[in-house]
């Protein structure tokens, strides 16, 4: 059985949102429009992939509600695959997000063919790397019962 694919899109640009959420068939897509929202779906629905604007409310017109979102969605899933998307000062915030942990970083204004490529590749990694540790776990549990 093959677990479903859930991609958060965290956006507060309604239109945006709309467009991001009907660009990608084959997943089970939440959103969020803020850190609070995203928080909840994160807890409730443990999606492998989030896409992530920087520019959220209290501070739509600045990063600092976008990066604290990334750092909370890390410490609670650590495993998430999660792309940034923001036109603010890209460079600089390009920098932070991945020293931050972020998994990929894409530039506004967004092209969803290459947005989507890059969802597609998160969701790839981010099973690779589920299967590699059920495999890790599974060797360790058969050496400590062959011991």
């Amino acid at each position: 059985m093959t677990e479903m694919k859930k991609l958060l899109i965290v956006e507060d640009d309604a239109g945006l949102q709309r467009q991001l959420r009907w660009a990608y068939e084959g997943y089970e897509i939440h959103t969020a429009a803020n850190r609070e929202e995203a928080v909840a779906v994160i807890r409730a629905e443990e999606p492998q992939v989030v896409t992530l604007d920087l520019g959220l409310p209290p501070d739509p017109d600045g990063t600092t509600e976008g990066f604290a979102t990334l750092e909370t969605i890390l410490q609670l899933r650590p495993d998430t695959k999660v792309i940034v998307a923001s036109g603010h000062g890209a460079h600089e915030s390009m920098l932070k997000a991945i020293a931050l942990g972020a998994w990929d970083f894409y530039q506004k204004p967004i092209d969803i063919d290459a947005l989507g490529l890059i969802v597609a590749r998160a969701f790839h990694v981010h099973a690779l790397e589920a299967e590699n540790r059920r495999l890790a776990d599974r060797a360790e549990a058969g050496a400590v019962l062959g011991a």
